[in-house]
C-alpha cells in the first residue's frame, strides 16, 4: 500500500514540478541532446528536427512554430546550419531567450577547410550566450569566409561545431547557466547535471583520442565538408570531399579531379553519409579501387534523440573511420 500512495503522490506533484521548469526548443539532435543531459529529469526540450529530415533544408509545422515561439529558451547552432529556423525567429519571433551556440563565447569555430586549425584560438568576440539576440557574423567572420563560396549556404563558418568535444563541453555549461537564470530554483540540479555532462565529455574525448591516434596518417575522403571540428581536434588525415556545399551535387570537373587523386593513393577510403545518395561514393571508390567505408552520420539524424544522442554519435564516427581506416591490405 505505500508503495501505491507514494506513486499517487509522485504522479500528483509531478506535473506542477515539470510546469515550473522553462520551455526549451532546440533545432538539431547533438544539440537537442546536450540539452536534454543538462535538463535532466526536470523535463524535456523539444527538437524541432524530425529524425532522418536535412538539417540544412526542412520546413516547421505550424505547431513547431508556435513552439519556437512561446519558448523560454531557444538553443541553435545559428543560421549556417538551420536556416528554417532563423527565418521563424527573424518572422514570428520568440517570447524568450535565444543562445546561438555558434556565436557563444568561448566557441572554437573555423572556417571550411581548415581541419587543422589550432584549438587555442577560441573566438570570445561574440556575447550571443547571453540571450541578447542572435547577432551578425562580425568583419574578421567575413574575411574568414574569402575563398570558401562554395559554402556561402553556411555563413562564414563551418556549423559543425559540436564535433569538436571541446565545444559541446562549453556549451551544456552555458545551457545550464542560462536554464538556471530562468529558473533559479533548480539552478544547483542544472549545474550539476553539466558538471556530470562534460565529465562525460571530457572522458569520451580520451576515448576516442585514444582509439583514433592510429589512423592519423591514414588518408580518406568525405562525401561532404562536414567533418573539419572533429579531423581537426582527433589530428585525422581528412583528404578532401566529394561536395564542397550541401545545396549542390559536384560537378563533373570536381569529380574528374577526385578520380584522379585517388588513382595517385590520396585516401585509403571513401566514406558515403547519412542523409545524402551513396552512389557518388560507391562509384568513385569503385572506379579507383578505393576502399569504401561505413555510412558516416556527422549530426545524427538516424540516431534515436535522447540524451545519449551525442556519445552515439562521437563513437560512430570513431567505429566507421576505424572499420575502413584499420582495416589490413
Amino acid at each position: 500500500m505505500r508503495y501505491t500512495i507514494a506513486a499517487l503522490v509522485a504522479s500528483l506533484t509531478a506535473p506542477a514540478a515539470l510546469a515550473d521548469v522553462p520551455k526549451v526548443v532546440t533545432d538539431v539532435p547533438p544539440v537537442h541532446s546536450l540539452v536534454a543531459q543538462v535538463m535532466g529529469d526536470l523535463g524535456a526540450p523539444v527538437l524541432l528536427l524530425d529524425r532522418g529530415a536535412d538539417a540544412h533544408d526542412f520546413q516547421l509545422r505550424p505547431s513547431q512554430a508556435a513552439a519556437v515561439s512561446q519558448a523560454a529558451l531557444v538553443v541553435w547552432i545559428g543560421p549556417g546550419m538551420t536556416p528554417w529556423l532563423d527565418r521563424t525567429l527573424e518572422g514570428t519571433g520568440t517570447e524568450g531567450t535565444v543562445l546561438t551556440l555558434l556565436e557563444a563565447e568561448g566557441t572554437h569555430r573555423q572556417a571550411f577547410g581548415a581541419g587543422g586549425a589550432a584549438h587555442d584560438d577560441h573566438d570570445e568576440a561574440a556575447e550571443g550566450h547571453e540571450g541578447e539576440g542572435r547577432g551578425e557574423a562580425d568583419g574578421h567572420a567575413a574575411a574568414e569566409a574569402e575563398g570558401h563560396d562554395d559554402h556561402d549556404d553556411h555563413g562564414a563558418y563551418d556549423p559543425h561545431a559540436w564535433l569538436d568535444p571541446h565545444n559541446a563541453e562549453v556549451w551544456v555549461n552555458l545551457v545550464a547557466a542560462e536554464l538556471a537564470r530562468l529558473d533559479p530554483e533548480n539552478a544547483a540540479t542544472y549545474a550539476a547535471n553539466a558538471a556530470a555532462a562534460a565529465a562525460g565529455i571530457e572522458a569520451l574525448e580520451a576515448e576516442l583520442s585514444a582509439r583514433l591516434a592510429p589512423l592519423a596518417d591514414r588518408p580518406f575522403v568525405t562525401f561532404h565538408d562536414a567533418y573539419g571540428y572533429f579531423t581537426g581536434h582527433f589530428g585525422l588525415a581528412h583528404a578532401g570531399a566529394i561536395a564542397l556545399g550541401d545545396a549542390a551535387s559536384p560537378g563533373a570537373a570536381r569529380l574528374a579531379e577526385l578520380r584522379a587523386e585517388l588513382r595517385d593513393g590520396a585516401a585509403l577510403c571513401v566514406f558515403p553519409e547519412a542523409n545524402h545518395d551513396p552512389r557518388l561514393s560507391t562509384q568513385l571508390a569503385e572506379a579507383t579501387g578505393t576502399r569504401l567505408g561505413p555510412v558516416l552520420d556527422p549530426e545524427g539524424s538516424a540516431l534515436e534523440p535522447g540524451p545519449g544522442l551525442y556519445p552515439a554519435l562521437m563513437r560512430g564516427l570513431a567505429d566507421g573511420l576505424t572499420a575502413c581506416l584499420g582495416a589490413e591490405g
